[in-house]
């Protein structure tokens, strides 16, 4: 591992300055309420809701994990940076509910939909996931980059980024963290792909590469009887958490609810899903590099996670080093500064306000302010724990989520697509369903002591990704047949609000929110996505 070198230290200072710049910038010239702190006050276009959506998605542990992903032989895992599709499932089905019911956060919209019971449910759950999952985990990949690639002790490097990214994020609110975003994700892209045309350069392009990790390594569709990535499982349940992530979790959706309307909503997450289909070329393609240069004797790493920043430390020369070494420091700042923000929301907006109707606004935001100094101060605790990770984290991390998603998808997505399903039916599915994806996590940890061929051995050692299409499938289930064994929604609780009870007034402005280039840029995102998906089938 080569250490930055003094035109490194330019690149990632001038980066910082300008950072700093639009961070103080929009500090000046925000407002005190809650609709500027926590959305921006809602006038945000689309290049800056879609570049902010793509850099609250690309972390470091993406970055770290995804690289790691295709340095180990675990290539089925880039299906879930494919998910453009989905992305544009927010913006053409999810959104326009949203809008219409002019919620701050998901909690709310459940509420709407369903009761307070749901609100309440959601967000306590959203909250501590954020804590266990993204914080976490953010950090403990930020902590593997800034100390390999800055050459400063792990602890001291996550730490002090936490803490400089929760300070902005704590002053600045919503606005700072997506003016910022855009300029993390531009910095970011330049640097992973100037990394990739030098890795595939220095490996002798594609074709060399494939003829050294095997045609085989860059196939993403694995038998139905593989017992790590049967394709029909990794389709079905990376389509649920990807509906979970980008159409359902508030950390995502809360960027497209800061636009001007729903127009600029929507282009926002078009934009957002065109971005969506660099990481597979940005990301995962520079671990399969760093293996393939590993196979020939020209590089060495000793596990799996820590391929990007040895491939970048060793390929990029001085100054290019730094910049990169930069788009990995704002990865890592953007993920946690939108975390820390949406938690805050979640928070004020759907646990304080609730218990407290009568709050001023500048009161309400302060609480914001609080909440987001109590997450990071939680962070930089749980960093101890989260060291202990072994093993690949991007697949650890899709795990998780696999136990997290399904009943929160089912709720949403049957919630708008069929009148029938009432609140007692969402109740019992979200209750039942949190029970079962934190029961398997438990299974899971003790499956050694469980004894083999019994039921709950069974749960607990069964791939993940076939548990979480068979979950899915439960809370399908479950929420249909509660509903319809009791009492059917009120009117109030489905108009504009499911498919079907959309008034001729809401679906005239919707049709007017879009034209023929929306759909085209839509369409050639689902080719693409097609594209890539039969490219990478191993000839």
């Amino acid at each position: 591992m080569q250490t930055l070198e003094f035109l490194d230290w330019i690149s990632i200072g001038i980066y910082f300055s300008i950072l700093a710049g639009i961070a103080i910038w929009v500090i000046k010239s925000k407002k005190n309420n809650t609709e500027d702190y926590f959305l921006a006050g809602r006038n945000v276009g689309w290049f800056v809701v879609g570049a902010s959506i793509f850099a609250s998605n690309i972390g470091s542990e993406h970055v770290v994990g995804l690289a790691g992903a295709g340095a180990s032989n675990k290539l089925p895992m880039l299906i879930y940076e494919i998910h453009a599709w989905i992305v544009l499932i927010l913006g053409w089905v999810f959104l326009p509910f949203y809008q219409r019911a002019g919620v701050f956060t998901m909690p709310e919209f459940l509420e709407k939909r369903f009761d307070s019971r749901m609100r309440w449910i959601l967000s306590v759950f959203s909250i501590v996931a954020y804590v266990l999952t993204k914080i976490s985990v953010t950090i403990y990949a930020g902590g593997i980059v800034v100390s390999a690639l800055l050459g400063i002790d792990f602890w001291t490097g996550a730490i002090a980024t936490v803490i400089l990214t929760g300070i902005y994020t704590v002053l600045g609110g919503m606005r700072a963290v997506v003016y910022t975003e855009t300029l993390q994700a531009l910095v970011l892209i330049a640097g992973a792909a100037v990394l990739t045309y030098i890795g595939l350069d220095r490996v002798g392009g594609w074709e060399s590469m494939k003829a050294t990790v095997t045609p085989e390594y860059l196939n993403m569709w694995r038998p139905a009887s593989d017992p790590d990535f049967p394709w029909p499982s990794l389709f079905i349940s990376s389509t649920i958490v990807g509906i979970w992530y980008w159409c359902t979790d508030q950390y995502i959706v809360q960027r497209t609810l800061t636009a001007k309307n729903i127009t600029e909503g929507r282009r926002g997450t078009i934009f957002g899903a065109l971005m969506k289909l660099l990481p597979v070329f940005l990301f995962l393609i520079p671990g399969v590099i760093a293996l393939t240069l590993k196979m020939r004797g020209e590089l060495e790493w000793e596990t799996a996670d820590q391929a990007f920043p040895v491939l970048m430390s060793n390929l990029l020369p001085a100054g290019l080093r730094g910049l990169v070494a930069a788009g990995l420091l704002a990865a890592l700042m953007s993920s946690l500064a939108s975390v820390f923000n949406s938690v805050s929301t979640l928070f004020t907006v759907d646990i304080y306000k609730k218990l407290k109707p009568n709050t001023p606004e500048k009161k309400l935001v302060k609480t914001g302010q609080l909440a987001t100094v109590v997450v990071v101060i939680i962070g930089i605790f749980w960093i101890p724990i989260m060291a202990n990770i072994s093993g690949v984290l991007y697949e650890y991390l899709q795990s998780v989520q696999t136990y997290i998603a399904p009943p929160i998808a089912a709720v949403f997505i049957m919630g708008i697509m069929y009148k029938r399903i009432n609140a007692q039916g969402a109740y019992v599915t979200l209750i039942s369903g949190f029970i079962i994806g934190f029961g398997r996590i438990f299974l899971e940890i003790i499956s050694d002591s469980l004894h083999p061929g019994s039921v709950l051995h069974t749960v607990g050692t069964m791939n993940y990704l076939t548990f979480g299409a068979w979950f899915f499938l439960l809370c399908v289930l479950m929420l249909i047949g509660v509903s319809l064994a009791t009492e059917a929604p009120k009117p109030e609780k489905v108009l504009n609000l499911t498919f079907g009870t959309v008034t001729p007034e809401e679906k005239k402005i919707t049709r007017a929110s879009y034209d023929w280039k929306d759909v085209s840029i839509s369409i050639f995102v689902v080719l693409v996505v097609i594209f890539v998906m039969l490219w990478f089938n191993g000839r």
